[in-house]
């Protein structure tokens, strides 16, 4: 494990981070891609989604903010660490746009989000790595619900039979 770095180098990182979410506030497409280094990786590890590369990731924020034209990212806490600056952050905005296959729902989200920020030898961003609670944000937009509600066992009534014959499908298939 590495020590941290010098204070200078911190600030110098926080910085880039500060700028980063700036941009994302701004909804500043090119900004935010600025503050990437030619190396450029984001995950968005609750849906096992990976980018590589500058143009994917622009793809990624291109699509965010089409889907979320008024995103707004509350900063919470900054912690910085030998290889990474960590933050915990509020997302804030409505599903105005299609995402991830969802055609705009119009309603309004809120969740909190935990960002990882690594850094190339520039102290550029090399990658951006975020953890949040998928169920909590499809639930905001009406297609996830708790299977204690009314709508969640109407949910389970009209999925767990198909549920159960794909499975015993599957069973059946691989007989050989």
């Amino acid at each position: 494990m590495s020590a941290l770095l010098p204070d200078a180098a911190n600030a110098a990182r926080l910085r880039v981070v500060d700028e980063h979410i700036g941009m994302e506030n701004r909804h500043d497409l090119e900004g935010i891609m600025q503050t990437f280094g030619a190396g450029a990786c984001y995950d968005d590890e609750p849906w096992n989604a990976h980018y590589r590369g500058r143009d994917e990731v622009r793809g990624f924020y291109a699509d965010m903010l089409r889907a979320l034209p008024d995103l707004h990212i509350d900063v919470r806490h900054r912690h910085v660490a030998a290889e990474a600056v960590i933050l915990e952050v509020v997302i804030v905005g409505h599903h105005l746009g299609d995402w991830r296959g969802l055609m705009a729902t119009g309603r309004p989200i809120e969740f909190p989000l935990c960002g990882i920020f690594t850094f190339d030898q520039d102290d550029r961003l090399a990658g951006e790595k975020i953890y949040y609670d998928r169920a909590m944000v499809l639930r905001q937009l009406g297609v996830f619900h708790e299977p204690d509600t009314f709508s969640g066992r109407a949910a389970i009534a009209l999925t767990h039979p198909l549920t159960m014959l794909q499975i015993a499908a599957r069973k059946l298939l691989r007989r050989d």
